[in-house]
């Protein structure tokens, strides 16, 4: 599992596929394509060429919610929001080979996720973020650290990457409560150099991992 996970979002600046090439050309492995209220035009076109920008850096290329689009975007899986598909009827479309990934605010929700065959949990938010519309309870340091343990109970050992509203400075306590990793969208694209930040974002996370 990659310990850093870049979702697209489209600035005044960036595109999204303009978004997933810098992330890429930083270093980031993961991209997962989110356009809420794209048109299925839009998905195929911009899906197409982070697609093509994808496999070039040979990193791993996620869809946001669209299950259906997996085989003809050739992703390698799809994220589900919990107001998405079910995560077991995605695998019986999807298969074993895919990716899929399930967002989780709390144990319960990663309890369903990992009982319906979930590969790894999105789980959030951290704090506040203008990136979702519909916002879950924040969760904090001590959320991720009760999520992780009520895991560590349950025998539940699916990678759990932190998501919402993260900044740069918050990676090292952040991954001190055992998360798997972050995933980023606005602190990468609000940087000066989104690709500087993206490597100085992996040279942290290396650190707190080494």
């Amino acid at each position: 599992m990659q310990n850093l996970q870049f979702i697209t979002h489209y600035t005044e600046q960036y595109g999204y596929a303009d978004a997933a090439r810098l992330a890429l050309e930083g270093g980031c492995r993961w991209i997962q394509l989110r356009m809420k209220d794209a048109s299925p035009e839009e998905w195929m076109r911009t899906g197409a060429k982070v697609e093509a920008l994808c496999r070039r850096y040979g990193a791993i290329f996620i869809l946001d919610d669209h299950v259906e689009w997996v085989d003809v975007l050739h992703a390698d899986g799809v994220h589900l929001g919990k107001s998405d598909m079910p995560i077991d009827e995605a695998r019986r479309l999807l298969g074993q080979g895919r990716i899929i990934g399930g967002t989780a605010n709390t144990l319960e929700d990663v309890m369903l996720h990992a009982a319906r065959g979930a590969d790894y949990i999105g789980c959030g938010p951290f704090r506040f973020t203008t990136t979702k519309e519909k916002l879950a309870p924040t969760l904090g340091l001590e959320g991720y650290r009760r999520i992780l343990d009520g895991m560590k109970k349950k025998g539940i050992s699916l990678p759990l990457i932190a998501i919402g509203g993260i900044t740069k400075e918050d990676i090292p306590a952040l991954m001190e409560t055992g998360v798997d990793g972050i995933a980023l969208s606005g602190t990468i694209l609000r940087a000066g150099s989104p690709t500087e930040e993206t490597r100085n974002i992996l040279r942290i996370l290396n650190v707190q991992q080494s």
